[in-house]
């Protein structure tokens, strides 16, 4: 049988000087800046943009951000690799497990079933705003991927005739989506979950009753991304 070690979600001091919190030993730096309610999150290492504009933005915007410490879409993850943003649900964390690691033994696909399952909550209670408060992932895209993607799991749609579809909003509140439709941008409300969870951190913030937003740019548009994180600043309480 695999022996692996379970890693608890537990503060620590990394070299640049800044907290880490750890998701099944995956690591997110901890930027804080204030007391505010707005949490925010990055967690594709490939999508650059997104986090140049949240490390701008925390330099004059107070809340609490959570950065995935690395460089690529998937974050290593015992000898293979995982999405990091689709371990927020048992089913989708098995399913990504098999994707990415299909070598591994049926034992060792379990074991890290198994520690994802045990470590989620004490990690979504660190980085899930309490009180009504915010949780704001920004993200890049590619090529064939757009704002009409999600239209067969979105409630409301608003696309605005003068915006490229590969940048919007997605929200899971409807208060939220009605100021957000009334801006300049593209966004879609999401308020049902899916019948297939496929891990994503909005389903699990949906079924915590958390307020979430997803700020979605072309990769490199880091402006745009910057007017859009401005506009919910701004906008949304």
């Amino acid at each position: 049988m695999v022996k692996l070690v379970f890693i608890f979600s537990i503060l620590s001091l990394i070299p640049d000087g800044h907290d880490t919190v750890q998701l099944a030993g995956i690591p997110f730096k901890v930027i804080q800046n204030g007391d505010s309610n707005h949490r925010y999150i990055w967690v594709h290492g490939d999508e650059q943009t997104a986090k140049m504009a949240l490390e701008n933005h925390m330099k004059t915007h107070e809340g609490t951000a959570f950065l995935v410490t690395g460089i690529l879409r998937e974050a290593e993850f015992y000898g293979g690799i995982i999405d990091p943003n689709r371990i927020f649900s048992s089913e989708g964390a098995k399913a990504n497990i098999q994707k990415y690691n299909r070598k591994w033994s049926r034992a060792k696909k379990a074991e890290t079933l198994e520690m994802i399952n045990r470590d989620r909550d004490s990690f979504l209670e660190k980085i899930l705003p309490q009180n009504g408060g915010l949780l704001i992932a920004l993200h890049n895209n590619y090529q064939g991927y757009n704002v009409k993607t999600e239209i067969p799991l979105s409630n409301e749609i608003s696309i605005k005739k003068d915006q490229n579809l590969r940048d919007f909003f997605i929200c899971t509140s409807r208060a939220d989506y009605e100021v957000l439709a009334k801006s300049p941008f593209n966004v879609v409300l999401q308020e049902t979950m899916p019948k297939k969870d496929d891990g994503s951190l909005s389903w699990a913030a949906m079924r915590h009753g958390v307020r979430y937003v997803n700020i979605e740019t072309r990769l490199g548009w880091l402006s745009q991304q910057k007017k859009m994180l401005a506009y919910l600043e701004d906008h949304l309480p």
